[in-house]
C-alpha cells in the first residue's frame, strides 16, 4: 500500500525529514579553491598577535591561524595557503573582488559592512573594544624633575591631539566619542599602520587610539621601550573581530562559519592539539566523535569529508590554543582572556555545537 506524505501528520513529516538529511554541494568557491589547490586568504600586512610575518618568513597570528584552519579542514593541509597582505583601505575590494576567498584580519563587524559590501561575517571570534594609549611621565634619574602628565582616564584628554588611522571604525568612533562627551579631541589622520605607529612614538600625538589589542601590539613591537606607554582602561566601543566571504556562496559561508565553531567547541570539551589523535581513536563521547569524525558524519553537510573538525583541530589546537599562543599571557601581547573566554568561563564565547 502506498502512502502518500499529505496524508501523514505533521509529527510523522518532520520525523521523516530530520532523518533525511542530505549531503550539501561543496559551492564553487570551494570548487576554485581545489582547482587552485590553496586559499587565499586576506590578512593585516604586520599586527603582531593577529598576522605578521616572523624572522623565518611565516606568517603568524590568530587571524592566520584561521586561515590554516579553513585550509585544512579543506584541502587536508594548513599550508596551502596564499597570503594576501591588506590595508584597511584595499581589504573589502580585494574580497569583493575575488582576489581572496576568506578575509580575516581584525576586522570589526558593523551593521554598514554586512548590509552594504557584498560580503558575510561568519562569526565573532575575537571582542575587542576601542581604546587610548598615552605616554607615562618621564622623570630625569639625575634633576628627578618629572615631565608630562599623568594621565589615568580618557576624560583626562580634552583638547588632545590623537593619533588615528583612516578607513577604520576607529575614525567615525573617536569622533563620535569627542562630541558625546565635549572633549575636542583633535585626530591626526594616517592612511598606513606604520605612519600611525611613527607619528605617535615621535610625539606627534599626545594620544593614540585604535583597538585595545592592536595598541597592546603596537606596544610591544614598536615602543623603543613598552614600559613607558600605558593603555587606558576604557573602552568606548564594541569591535567585534570576525572573518568575513563574499556574498553569494552559502556553501563556503557555512564552511568557514562552522570551522571557527568547531575550533570553539573544541575548547569546550578539551579536545587539544597534543590529545586530538588519542581522542579520535578512544572517546566514546558523541560530541566529541562528531566533532573528530569518529561518528556521525557531519562533513557531508558541509560537503566536506568527515573528518574536517579533526584536520583543523590537529593543524592549529583548538580557541584557546590559538589564543595563548598568539595573544595571551605567555605571548608578547600578554592580553587576559577575558570577554574571549567560553561562556561557561565567564566570557562571550557561545557557538551552536556541532550536531
Amino acid at each position: 500500500m502506498k502512502t502518500s506524505i499529505c496524508s501523514l501528520s505533521v509529527a510523522a513529516v518532520f520525523g521523516i525529514l530530520s532523518t533525511c538529511t542530505l549531503p550539501a554541494y561543496a559551492g564553487k568557491t570551494l570548487d576554485a579553491i581545489k582547482s587552485k589547490g590553496q586559499l587565499a586568504c586576506g590578512v593585516n600586512p604586520g599586527l603582531e598577535g593577529f598576522a605578521a610575518v616572523d624572522n623565518q618568513g611565516n606568517w603568524k597570528g590568530i587571524d592566520v591561524d584561521v586561515c590554516k584552519a579553513v585550509a585544512a579542514a579543506v584541502l587536508s593541509d594548513a599550508n596551502k595557503v596564499k597570503w594576501v597582505p591588506l590595508n584597511a583601505v584595499q581589504r573589502f575590494a580585494a574580497l569583493q573582488s575575488g582576489e581572496i576567498d576568506i578575509l580575516s584580519r581584525n576586522t570589526t563587524w558593523t551593521l554598514t559592512r554586512d548590509a552594504s559590501l557584498g560580503l558575510n561575517f561568519t562569526g565573532t571570534m575575537f571582542y575587542d573594544g576601542q581604546a587610548f594609549m598615552v605616554q607615562k611621565p618621564k622623570t630625569d634619574p639625575v634633576t628627578k624633575k618629572t615631565t608630562g602628565a599623568n594621565i589615568t582616564s580618557v576624560k583626562q584628554l580634552k583638547g588632545a591631539t590623537v593619533c588615528v588611522r583612516s578607513g577604520t571604525t576607529t575614525e567615525r568612533t573617536l569622533t563620535d566619542f569627542s562630541k558625546a562627551n565635549g572633549l575636542n579631541l583633535k585626530a591626526v589622520v594616517y592612511e598606513s599602520q606604520e605612519a600611525t605607529d611613527k607619528a605617535y612614538f615621535s610625539g606627534r600625538c599626545q594620544a593614540y587610539t585604535s583597538d585595545a589589542s592592536n595598541l597592546a601590539s603596537v606596544r610591544s613591537a614598536q615602543a623603543p621601550n613598552p614600559a613607558d606607554h600605558v593603555i587606558l582602561p576604557e573602552l568606548i566601543s564594541k569591535e567585534p573581530f570576525s572573518p568575513s566571504v563574499r556574498r553569494g556562496d552559502d556553501e563556503f559561508f557555512a564552511i568557514v562559519k562552522w570551522v571557527v565553531y568547531a575550533l570553539i567547541e573544541a575548547e569546550e570539551y578539551g579536545i587539544t592539539q597534543a590529545n586530538v589523535d588519542d581522542l579520535k581513536a578512544n572517546s566514546k563521547d558523541p560530541a566529541v566523535q562528531r566533532i573528530l569524525g569518529t561518528g556521525e558524519d557531519m562533513g557531508r553537510l558541509l560537503g566536506l569529508n568527515k573528518d574536517w573538525a579533526y584536520r583543523a583541530i590537529k593543524a592549529e589546537g583548538n580557541y584557546g590554543e590559538m589564543f595563548e599562543r598568539n595573544v595571551g599571557a605567555k605571548s608578547p601581547l600578554k592580553l587576559t582572556r577575558g570577554l574571549n573566554n567560553l561562556w561557561n568561563k565567564g566570557g562571550l564565547l557561545y557557538v551552536p555545537p556541532v550536531r
